[in-house]
């Protein structure tokens, strides 16, 4: 059975047999993969939906915690969304902040070293709160958790893969991905406008976007030194600066198509199932558009294609 050395047993082996210490690190790391596995799917965990019903029948409601980043969450709702439909019971959101967001080096994200600060989280609020299968979305300060989202994050699940599946992993429940999750009012002012959102981080950068400069119906949404780098390539196209992401999805959800990259925006179109391009990274692929009016690209012949469809099609 491993047992656990202390601090000076550890250092006394490592100066004097390099081999034992490196064979007792793998089996350090095998035992606590081992012990953290069995952190998840012990008894007191909601991992299945049965024992989530049986909470939920208790408790008369659902309290869920999540950290962020921002499409996380929004990708997260997707299976919030199905345990409402499963359990009938009234859902409420708790949003964690301040945690730390370890990025390499050369990236750089909107929210800094964090995954979810209070502006985010103000951003945030208004369209989450207005879902109808959401009770309420509030800063968490020390409620009762009743599900805790952030496992995902543990270190132990594949970060790969779809997002959007990634807390149905830790709940045992399958969101119906195909389906809209998210559902706003539409802003018809921009039912004619191509709207674009693109991040530095994810970027492919065989895609050329300066094909888009036959249209004069481009807006832009994201933070402005995103717009500046688009600029470059796109001399035309309107910045808009929204108050909220509520106000962003009712513009994703008017206008004439959206194309973006694996960053927060395209959650939002995703989980509101509206015309939508995907421009894939090559270095990895984390976002799987599913249902209506789903689209993605690598290639720049691909990316082309899909523009003229998309503008051609009738609303």
């Amino acid at each position: 059975m491993f047992k656990k050395k202390d601090i000076f047993s550890k250092l006394w082996l490592k100066h004097t047999n390099r081999f034992a210490y490196k064979e007792y690190k793998w089996d350090l790391q095998n035992y606590n993969n081992l012990q953290f596995t069995q952190h998840l799917v012990g008894s007191g965990k909601l991992n299945n939906i049965e024992k989530i019903k049986a909470v939920a029948q208790s408790a008369g409601c659902l309290n869920v915690l999540h950290s962020g980043n921002a499409g996380d969450i929004i990708y997260a709702l997707a299976t919030i969304k199905r345990i409402n439909e499963l359990t009938s019971v009234p859902v409420n959101v708790y949003l964690r902040l301040n945690r730390p967001n370890n990025l390499p080096n050369y990236n750089s994200h909107p929210v800094g070293n964090v995954m979810l600060n209070d502006k985010m989280a103000a951003l945030l609020i208004p369209l989450i709160a207005t879902q109808p299968y959401i009770e309420s979305c509030k800063i968490f300060t020390d409620e009762e958790i009743h599900i805790d989202m952030d496992y995902f994050r543990a270190g132990i699940l594949p970060m790969q893969g779809n997002i959007a599946r990634w807390v149905g992993y830790i709940t045992g429940v399958n969101a119906e991905l195909w389906k809209s999750w998210l559902s706003v009012e539409p802003d018809v002012k921009y039912a004619n406008s191509i709207v674009i959102a693109r991040s530095g981080r994810y970027q492919n950068t065989t895609i050329d976007y300066t094909y888009l400069n036959k249209f004069n119906n481009l807006v832009f949404i994201g933070i402005e030194p995103e717009y500046q780098d688009i600029k470059k390539h796109l001399p035309g196209i309107k910045w808009l600066s929204v108050e909220n992401f509520l106000q962003m999805a009712q513009i994703i959800a008017g206008c004439k198509f959206f194309i973006g990259n694996q960053s927060f925006p395209f959650s939002i179109a995703e989980g509101l199932k509206a015309p939508r391009m995907l421009e894939l990274s090559l270095e990895i692929i984390n976002v799987v558009p599913e249902g209506p009016y789903a689209h993605d690209f690598l290639f720049q012949d691909h990316f082309e294609s899909l523009v003229e469809q998309l503008a051609n099609a009738k609303n």
